[in-house]
């Protein structure tokens, strides 16, 4: 598959769609962080440290994504410190919660700001993403965003993402299912609603006309009524779909298709990064998921010996498998981390000159991470990688060509 470049530019909004907020930064202090939200931490001491701040949900409904950045986070600085740290200087990260909400991210924003923070690993969700943006590139404060797939957010030359975004996320789908042929009738279900959702369908559609299938069916709903979809199932199982599309989350994607095996519905069931979480939802019988499809950047079951090293090591610390929200996370600290060292970059410098020198080497890097072997990065903010096709199967994730 072609590498993720900046073809579609400035991208659209939302992991999860929220109203957006902006807000003011403060003067910057060495006081801590003053916000009463969930914090990861490290024990200060009186040496210089490098203070990488992390904002993302840790309560709430988005909770499984930004707990998961938070400890692939925390993992990562665990070992570079055990390491020596950044040209021997060790990293104190505070990580805070913000609810996946716009306002309560900039609040965040604004107390590590205060804290002394010299550079972001954040936001998890787009909209608040977006919102950390708008005051982030006032103060010249450099952030990098694990899963903010909107093209909003890395509109600033101080941000960049280490994810797939949402318009690039549905051209690959269109091109993978036209290329291996899975379909010559495609319907697509999407959160009419939802910014991340109608950004990946839109591109969608627009690929699907240069590839030998047909959208036969092309079926919306939004945030109110979400729980029913059986008027969108109906109308792709007559319209005869061989394959329906879901660019949505895996709490909607897990009522679709116990919904669909209700009505004796089985076609192919093709998503998005999204999807990555569904064999954990509570109640849900996983067998209804074999054979549905993912476009993601990370697979736990993967034979690499990097990857088989991060899963052991996180399982072993959290008790649970990685999800690609986490392997961002541990690619975006160790990319912080290779930034900072291109540019012999010291806890001295202010936060801005930090940000200077980190958007010319973020273009200079390149690391081998487990969401990618040679992950690179563009001017725009944009990663360069390859996405892969993940298939659940007996229960777990597979990788497939």
């Amino acid at each position: 598959m072609m590498k993720m470049r900046k073809a579609l530019s400035a991208m659209l909004v939302a992991a999860m769609t929220m109203s957006l907020m902006a807000g003011c930064g403060s003067g910057s202090s060495d006081t801590g962080s003053s916000s009463g939200t969930s914090s990861a931490k490290e024990e200060s001491s009186d040496e210089a440290v490098f203070k990488i701040g992390g904002i993302g949900p840790v309560t709430g409904g988005a909770a499984v994504y930004g707990e998961a950045v938070k400890n692939g986070s925390e993992l990562a600085v665990k070992e570079i410190n055990e390491a020596g740290g950044i040209n021997g200087v060790q990293i104190e990260m505070d990580y805070q919660d913000d609810e996946h909400d716009a306002e309560k991210a900039v609040n965040a924003y604004n107390s590590l700001k205060d804290w002394g923070m010299h550079a972001l690993l954040g936001t998890v969700t787009s909209a608040p993403c977006v919102a950390v943006g708008e005051v982030s590139k006032d103060d010249n404060i450099f952030m990098l965003t694990p899963s903010g797939t909107a093209v909003e957010c890395v509109q600033y030359d101080n941000a960049f993402r280490v994810c797939f975004s949402d318009p690039m996320q549905g051209l690959e789908s269109a091109k993978y299912i036209g290329e291996k042929g899975l379909a010559k009738k495609v319907a697509a279900i999407y959160d009419s609603s939802d910014v991340y959702s109608t950004g990946i369908y839109e591109a969608f559609v627009k690929e699907a006309e240069n590839q030998d299938f047909e959208v036969v069916a092309a079926e919306a709903f939004t945030a109110e009524a979400k729980t029913d979809f059986s008027v969108q199932l109906q109308k792709a199982k007559d319209a005869g779909a061989e394959l329906v599309f879901l660019p949505f989350y895996y709490t909607e994607a897990s009522l679709v298709l116990k919904q669909a095996a209700g009505m004796d519905y089985a076609p192919i069931f093709f998503g998005c990064d999204g999807m990555d979480g569904i064999l954990a939802v509570e109640g849900f019988d996983v067998d209804l998921a074999n054979n549905l499809m993912f476009m993601s950047p990370f697979t736990p079951t993967s034979e690499d010996e990097a990857i088989q090293k991060f899963v052991k090591d996180y399982e072993e610390a959290y008790g649970s498998t990685p999800n690609q929200f986490a392997a961002d996370a541990y690619d975006g600290i160790y990319a912080i981390k290779a930034a900072m060292e291109e540019k012999d970059i010291t806890p001295d410098m202010s936060p801005s000159d930090i940000c200077d020198a980190m958007k010319e080497a973020m273009v200079n890097i390149t690391i081998d991470g487990v969401t990618a072997k040679g992950l690179t990065w563009e001017a725009s903010g944009e990663p360069s990688k390859e996405p892969m096709v993940v298939k659940i199967e007996d229960g777990d994730y597979a990788v497939v060509e």
